[in-house]
């Protein structure tokens, strides 16, 4: 390592430290909400799993738009020029209204044909319709503080999203003890408990951070106006550079919604080994996906600072090691913690044998997982070439995952371990292409204009 990088990989280990407690403690509050559940009834666990998929389709949604914003964000920053980091925030806050709306209304005007999509089990889905039905308020909250924590993270500022996820991590444990089981006076309102828990706990997050941006935040120093007013140009360079990253999400989101269906028409015990198995997952993986945001920052910003091509190729091959430690060690953290984890929830025996079936699967996944979503969301899209991003996961989601794993679950009818395998398969196949892609170094690209 270069004396000179240091201070580089100090902001880079620093930043994706904070972010990882951050999503610990958000993945914290779902590993909470998919226990009690799990502990009061496993059909409303099921139920609860069945509307994360809408869920994750959001956060991929809003994910994906905010990915978008930080790839041009850092490189302003990176040149030190604010104003357009205000014209495309407020692109990126447009867009996420706009498609959290839909959403919610999909939600609102067919909750029950909405939940079908995922699954044919009456019982699952009288409960998947009661969370449903207060959890799309959370919709808008969440979409809204995803892009504002994402406008701090382009200037490289994310504490506040720990400050943010502790405090929702608070609320939601309380009230979700108080609103499940009827404790300190509440009402016993089971499902509907743990989603009011939700909405609470979304509400003070967005509120937490509006107030940070407007009266805390120095770096930027934005006004509530500055959210929303954008202008033409902003707006054709975002659908250039940061629309590819939003079809990539948005693609990746209906993906996975399509393969929770998929294993949502299996046996009910792997509706419930599939949300606790996924839970565990996220937990274990915080480390490499706050990696992958944090590299796309500071590649953005280094191509920003107009950095010599010797020391973004440096820096971009000490990133790959880095990333494959962390799959490394993210894979042991998942098989030591696992059944201490699973040891929480009231299972059926079969469900907790598919959970541990599930995890092994994971625990060679999370590896590959670990070094491709961040050289290529990360590295490549950080340098500009969001293009690629999208057209590989098309072709590894839609022609290759997809297809293989309806062919296992529907006509061969293997075990459902072997499907849940094929689901999980492009996160290793996607290592070839990303070991090739990075090193090519022909992903370098200013999106930014002079002002």
């Amino acid at each position: 390592m270069k004396i000179k990088d240091r201070a580089f990989y100090k902001v880079f280990f620093t930043m994706t430290l904070t972010m990882a407690v951050q999503n610990l403690i958000v993945f914290g509050v779902n590993l909470a909400d998919s226990v009690m559940m799990g502990a009061y009834s496993e059909t409303a666990l099921s139920g609860v799993g069945i509307c994360n998929n809408i869920q994750f389709f959001l956060n991929m949604a809003a994910s994906g738009i905010a990915s978008g914003m930080t790839v041009i964000a850092s490189q302003y920053w990176g040149q030190k020029e604010k104003k357009p980091i205000y014209r495309v925030s407020a692109v990126a806050m447009w867009i996420s209204i706009v498609f959290s709306m839909l959403i919610f209304g999909f939600a609102a005007l067919a909750p029950e044909t909405l939940i079908r999509l995922f699954t044919d089990k009456e019982a699952v889905i009288e409960q998947a319709v009661l969370y449903l039905d207060i959890i799309k308020y959370t919709y808008l909250l969440f979409a809204l503080t995803t892009v504002m924590l994402a406008i701090l993270r382009s200037v490289e500022t994310v504490r506040i999203g720990f400050y943010v996820s502790l405090s929702s991590f608070a609320v939601n444990i309380l009230l979700n003890y108080m609103l499940i089981y009827g404790k300190f006076g509440a009402p016993e309102m089971g499902i509907r408990g743990a989603a009011l828990a939700t909405l609470v706990s979304r509400a003070i997050e967005l509120a937490v951070v509006v107030i940070y941006i407007l009266f805390v935040d120095k770096k930027l120093k934005m006004k509530l106006r500055d959210l929303f007013i954008t202008d033409a140009q902003m707006l054709k360079d975002y659908f250039k550079t940061g629309l590819p990253l939003m079809m990539s999400s948005v693609s990746w989101g209906i993906a996975m919604s399509i393969q929770g269906a998929i294993i949502g028409r299996l046996i009910e015990s792997a509706i419930a080994a599939n949300s606790i198995a996924t839970t565990i997952f996220q937990v274990a993986t915080v480390i490499c996906y706050a990696s992958s945001n944090v590299a796309c920052v500071l590649i953005g910003k280094t191509i920003g600072e107009n950095k010599s091509l010797d020391i973004i190729k440096r820096r971009s091959k000490m990133l790959q090691l880095i990333f494959l430690g962390i799959g490394i060690v993210s894979s042991a953290i998942l098989l030591l913690t696992k059944n201490l984890i699973i040891d929480f929830y009231n299972a059926t025996p079969q469900t907790v044998d598919i959970t541990n079936q599930f995890i092994w699967v994971l625990c060679v996944t999370i590896i590959g997982t670990a070094y491709e979503a961040p050289s290529l969301c990360g590295i490549v899209s950080g340098g500009g070439d969001t293009s690629f991003v999208l057209k590989n996961d098309i072709i590894f989601m839609w022609l290759i995952v997809l297809p293989m794993s309806i062919l296992s679950a529907f006509v061969f009818k293997f075990p459902v371990v072997v499907t849940f395998a094929c689901l999980k398969a492009d996160q290793v196949l996607k290592c070839a292409v990303a070991v090739v892609k990075v090193n090519k170094f022909n992903w370098i690209k200013k999106v930014t204009k002079s002002t």
